[in-house]
């Protein structure tokens, strides 16, 4: 069998295999690989230039920095003020929801609803309510929130990597209003969904202190990481080496500093951190590099194009609403790997700036695991620790709330997405 037809059944079987044991994903993608290079479908060099190193030292490095801030307490201890100052309940889980997005920003997802969780938890034990719509609702947010920035979470990460957009780029690219303001858009219009949600909860929240900072330090290395990665900006113009390398050392002081101040032991530091998705994103790339090196990727491209014609607004909304659909139930990470390159080739032959298609996909895949409790880590994470706590999470009492929030979300990123870059 021939390179071509054995790198597209390789891709095909996987993501079947991605849909039907989501817990198998690492080894699936990793199986993967091996048999593209043992059938010699794509050669060892080929398959180790076909990770991209700068994204995998981002989300290595931010990685341990988020497990080094969480530990701090400093987030737990922001939360616990945020409730204790709120009106209401209400305004105490739309505050921490509100928290989470912004921790999301620049913190990886799943970090994010386990630095969050805790707060969240307490305070449903204080009032005796049920968790569960605070806990989605977290999980939910940070989703969206992740997006907004280059360091937000993997899908950001891999457009940043793809397209050699630094982190500037992800607030204006190219003169123009770029993906945060799509985000933070969708963020607002959503903010009233979650409004109508919990506005029935009019009881003050009062929280007893529990919380006590640690360590400042973390808290001043991820102010300084990001302000580094903004400068980084004006070094390392095409995305090539710089952000990846900034924060792996960066990763390396949070862990020394574990080690020698807080007598941390770094092996445990990092046999804690999430190998699991690490590996797989490595898989994946190797795998939709086979994809791209034997051609695949730009016949589904004119496939695609062909389809939508010279129709723009078609095909935009095709690509949109096709990720929306597919990241409920499929992982997005594995889908933007795949259609990154398809879109940059549809934009190519519709002759229409590329950014349109390329942030129409990143809205469209992010937000669309908001829908179901198996569409994104976070959410699956969130729906762990309820269960853990003798809540079980059904589909429906998820979709309740990530289907609107998702169609809130998402339209209001398509729209302004659509204006600004048409």
């Amino acid at each position: 069998m021939e390179a071509k037809f054995i790198a597209l059944l390789v891709f095909i079987v996987a993501y079947v295999l991605f849909v039907i044991f989501p817990q198998k994903r690492t080894a699936v993608a990793l199986s993967g690989s091996l048999l593209l290079v043992l059938t010699q479908a794509i050669s060892f060099k080929e398959a180790l230039m076909a990770v991209n190193w700068n994204v995998m030292g981002i989300f290595v490095g931010t990685l341990i920095i988020a497990d080094v801030f969480m530990q701090s307490r400093v987030p737990a201890y922001i939360a616990e003020i945020i409730v204790d100052k709120a009106r209401n309940t209400a305004w105490s889980i739309l505050f921490i929801c509100l928290l989470t997005g912004f921790i999301s920003a620049f913190v990886e997802n799943v970090a994010t609803v386990l630095i969050v969780a805790p707060i969240a938890l307490a305070l449903a034990k204080k009032l005796k309510i049920n968790p569960m719509n605070m806990m989605i609702a977290i999980a939910v947010s940070s989703n969206l929130q992740g997006t907004a920035t280059l360091i937000g979470d993997p899908p950001s990460m891999l457009l940043g990597g793809f397209a050699k957009m630094n982190f500037g780029d992800f607030f204006f690219y190219k003169g123009k209003p770029s993906i945060f303001f799509a985000v933070e858009l969708g963020a607002l219009v959503s903010f009233f969904v979650l409004y109508f949600i919990f506005s029935k909860h009019k009881e003050k929240a009062q929280l007893v202190p529990v919380e006590k900072v640690r360590s400042w330090v973390p808290t001043i290395l991820l102010v300084s990481l990001i302000i580094l990665l903004a400068l980084s900006s004006f070094l390392d113009t095409g995305f090539s080496y710089m952000a990846g390398q900034i924060c792996m050392i960066f990763g390396i002081i949070a862990l020394l500093w574990e080690k020698f101040v807080n007598r941390r032991s770094i092996v445990a530091g990092m046999k804690g951190l999430d190998w699991d998705t690490t590996f797989f994103l490595m898989g994946i790339f190797i795998i939709v590099g086979a994809l791209s090196a034997t051609g695949w990727i730009e016949v589904l491209a004119n496939y695609l194009a062909g389809l939508v014609g010279g129709n723009i607004f078609l095909g935009y909304t095709a690509i949109v609403f096709l990720s929306v659909i597919l990241s409920a139930f499929i992982d997005n990470v594995p889908f933007l790997a795949a259609m990154l390159p398809v879109t940059l080739i549809m934009s190519s032959k519709l002759q229409v700036n590329p950014a349109l298609f390329l942030f129409g996909l990143l809205i469209g895949a992010s937000l669309g695991g908001n829908i179901t409790p198996i569409g994104a880590s976070a959410n699956i994470v969130a729906c762990g620790l309820l269960k853990k706590e003798g809540y079980p999470v059904k589909f429906t009492d998820f979709m309740k709330i990530g289907i609107p929030f998702t169609i809130a979300a998402v339209a209001a990123a398509y729209l302004f997405i659509w204006f600004i870059w048409s």
